[in-house]
């Protein structure tokens, strides 16, 4: 008996010391550090997630789809989004006692744990990191824009060096440590996402209807008209794409058995839906009805006058892509950084997420500048991942988790949420790659 007493008692010293261990790590960790976040973090946090970019090609969404399936689609697709997303708040702190702080967590506890990680990681990664790549082309593309319009003079620069100047503003804010300390970023792209919507949806009012506006199909065949049917069931699909960041944006907000985060967090989420609403309709809608099937696949460029309207705007789509760009990047930096410390044991230091993030926004500055025509890509990769993880993957896990009774209400809706997102799945990537294959004839590397 006498030699049981030490053993038992460096046994419980070696799970002490791990238990620490563990606790420091989550305590340097980006998405579990800072856990003193208020409601309305999480309301703009939402907002710089979900309203991409992509916003301002609505209008031309809308011209492939035409009126009837384009409202419904935009309808559904805010419908069953906010219900994924509601779902996903609620599973959050569905154990008792325990939080789950990132997607690939609750894929663990829904599938198993190595089943999990390889349906969530795989598709969370390609939407965070394929999202920071199309930033990069965007917020390189805007500022070339903004340059022509401010100096029509001037000598043409190559988009490959304004991507190069977006890029540098990431060397620096990708090493805020974690959700919270950018929330100031994050605010003013929420700001900037709602005023360039407002931009882009009144000055095309001001235009008013274009003469002799048309609104049947652009497309002159049946197949160019299912094709672009197809990518634009993708653009719009990806508007809504918000969820890969929501379970990480929820674990910066504090909770205690009396007080669960998903009160904070849902009423953030209330609100930002409703921003995410007003950017969106207008801009769509208005676009759409203003210029019919003559709009360009950014509706900035449809407006060209007055100058420094649109240049302003261009500047607002510049600043939010870069809260955008740090909202996506933050979970990836989470996973690099997890698997470093926690598998391959680095001591956790500045260093090592200085050369870790570093190496990130190079690595997806110089793909954004290989592939400026990331954009149909992204219809293609999206296709296979954004659908599943807003649309669907939700679903799957409230169904495999809560069981709920056949046929009864929740059975039904989220089986439809499944089929909708599936057609998604199915169908976008196929529009996407036929535009790939359109813009790659005529593209020439770093021009």
């Amino acid at each position: 008996m006498e030699t049981q007493a030490p053993a038992e008692d460096s046994y419980d010293k070696l799970v002490e010391e791990k238990r620490a261990r563990e606790k420091e790590i989550d305590a340097w960790l980006p998405i579990t550090s800072s856990r003193n976040a208020k409601w309305w973090y999480s309301a703009f946090h939402n907002v710089t997630a979900m309203v991409g970019a992509g916003v301002l090609s609505l209008p031309y969404a809308m011209a492939q789809l035409g009126w009837g399936p384009g409202v419904v689609i935009l309808i559904l697709s805010w419908i069953i989004t906010l219900y994924t997303l509601w779902q996903m708040v609620e599973m959050h702190e569905m154990v008792p006692g325990k939080r789950f702080d990132r997607y690939h967590e609750l894929g663990q506890h829904a599938f198993g744990e190595k089943l999990g990680l390889y349906i969530v990681v795989p598709q969370q990664l390609i939407v965070e990191v394929g999202v920071c790549i199309v930033y990069m082309v965007t917020g390189g593309k805007s500022l070339k824009k903004f340059h022509e319009l401010v100096c029509a003079d001037c000598k043409s620069i190559k988009l490959t060096y304004f991507i190069m100047i977006f890029a540098s503003v990431h060397f620096v804010l990708s090493h805020l440590p974690n959700f919270n300390s950018i929330s100031g970023v994050s605010l003013a792209a929420a700001v900037m996402s709602l005023s360039y919507s407002t931009i882009a949806w009144s000055a095309s009012a001001a235009k008013g209807v274009k003469e002799n506006v048309e609104y049947g199909y652009k497309a002159k065949s049946t197949a160019g008209t299912v094709f672009n049917f197809f990518s634009a069931l993708g653009e719009v699909a990806f508007a809504y794409a918000g969820h890969n960041v929501v379970l990480e944006i929820q674990a910066t907000i504090p909770s205690t058995p009396e007080k669960p985060s998903k009160g904070p967090m849902w009423k953030g989420v209330v609100v930002a839906y409703i921003v995410v609403a007003l950017c969106y309709f207008p801009v769509a809608l208005v676009g759409y009805w203003m210029f019919g099937n003559s709009v360009d696949d950014n509706i900035l460029e449809t407006l060209e006058k007055p100058a420094w309207l649109i240049a302003t705007a261009n500047m607002f789509v510049v600043i939010h892509v870069i809260g955008s760009y740090q909202i996506y990047a933050m979970p990836v930096f989470d996973m690099m950084e997890t698997v470093l410390v926690k598998k391959m044991n680095f001591r956790p230091s500045w260093y090592l997420r200085f050369v870790v993030r570093t190496f990130y926004v190079a690595a997806t500055m110089f793909v954004g500048m290989t592939f400026p025509f990331f954009g149909g890509l992204l219809a293609f990769f999206g296709g296979f991942a954004f659908a599943p993880t807003t649309y669907f993957l939700p679903c799957i896990m409230w169904l495999a988790i809560y069981k709920p009774r056949r046929y009864s209400l929740s059975w039904w809706t989220n089986w439809i949420c499944i089929a909708f997102g599936l057609c998604l799945m199915v169908l976008s990537p196929i529009g996407g790659l036929r535009t790939i294959i359109i813009q790659a004839k005529e593209y020439k590397f770093y021009s």
